[in-house]
């Protein structure tokens, strides 16, 4: 399962969910950050919603809901068991 977080530097919530899904050992997550700093694109698309977290397969991205940045890992690991 392919995750793409999209944070930014400094950003509370990025960084708690970013430790959140690192933590996830039940699935087979491959997780890579994307610092919409980096991107004119990105930073237009997603500066008012970090974080902002898509799948991706076959080249195709999709944006899954904003988990609650109280879950814990465990529940997290859930909500995610429901998208794949």
């Amino acid at each position: 399962m392919r995750l793409i977080l999209y944070s930014k530097p400094g950003c509370h919530l990025c960084e708690g969910l970013q430790e959140k899904l690192e933590q996830i050992q039940n699935l087979n997550l491959e997780l890579e950050v994307r610092d919409i700093t980096t991107r004119s694109d990105w930073l237009q698309a997603y500066q008012y919603e970090i974080p902002v977290l898509c799948t991706e397969a076959d080249g195709t991205e999709k944006k899954l809901p904003r988990p609650s940045p109280r879950a814990n890992v465990q529940q997290l690991q859930l909500w995610l068991q429901r998208y794949f």
